[in-house]
């Protein structure tokens, strides 16, 4: 049962008949792996620590840099060379003491993946390189995890739900292909507004929180892009590829 305190805590969200309070005790059951705690990572986390997730595993090997400050509003300049893993902890334990969060600051590989990501109910990819998704994906969809995934650069920003299990539905190398390399541009070189990052992370969030305690129309199998120069969203379909090596069953 929900407590006095959080009955009133989470009003907002027991109003709502998509949620209620059978949604809430939802959220307060769920685990959510949050990997990366920076541009993406770090709204999400506010957000699924205020909306009251009952635990939150926090990866990143990463310490907060000057540069993170602009957009990376989970931190402050005091923090500044502490671990980002470590310090997203705490604000965590601040916003929300009925969330319970678990720090790991160490690099996400193939040999730690599966523990780290063992009792999720739902994945939120904001990592910064595409070999590292791809490890996070593959685990993702081996132990029917869905996964939300979300990218930024400049102006622009994606995210996708992926439940590749189900018969209908693509995985994320449906989406990408298998290609482990792929040239890009860091927001180090190529820049990001900061906003941008706020608008993805807490749509990230939402999917998550969606995926927890369903409500609305479910977003897995389509791709939404941003485009915040012009203030644009498109929402494309992301058909299965019957081919795909990880999800095809072939």
């Amino acid at each position: 049962m929900l407590s006095p305190e959080e009955l009133a805590r989470y009003a907002r969200h027991i109003v709502l008949r998509e949620v209620g309070g059978a949604g809430q005790q939802r959220l307060r059951r769920a685990t959510v792996v949050v990997v990366g705690c920076g541009g993406i990572g770090s709204p999400a986390v506010q957000y699924l620590a205020a909306a009251g997730v009952g635990r939150l595993r926090l990866i990143d090997d990463d310490a907060v840099d000057l540069s993170n400050l602009q957009r990376q509003t989970i931190f402050a300049t005091t923090d500044v060379g502490v671990s980002k893993a470590e310090r997203a902890a705490e604000r965590v334990a601040a916003i929300n003491p009925h969330v319970t969060a678990e720090p790991a600051a160490t690099r996400l590989d193939a040999r730690n993946v599966d523990a780290l990501l063992t009792g999720a109910d739902v994945v939120v990819d904001g990592c910064d390189n595409f070999a590292t998704r791809l490890l996070v994906a593959d685990a993702a969809l081996a132990a029917r995890v869905p996964l939300v995934s979300a990218a930024i650069g400049q102006f622009e920003g994606q995210l996708g739900v992926f439940r590749g299990w189900e018969a209908d539905r693509p995985c994320y190398r449906c989406f990408v292909g298998a290609a482990p390399e792929r040239d890009g541009v860091s927001c180090a070189e190529a820049g990001v507004l900061g906003p941008v990052a706020g608008v993805l992370g807490s749509l990230a969030a939402l999917e998550a929180i969606r995926a927890i305690a369903p409500f609305g129309e479910d977003p897995a199998g389509s791709l939404l892009l941003a485009d915040l120069l012009a203030l644009r969203f498109r929402t494309l379909r992301l058909p299965k590829d019957p081919g795909c090596p990880a999800c095809s069953g072939q």
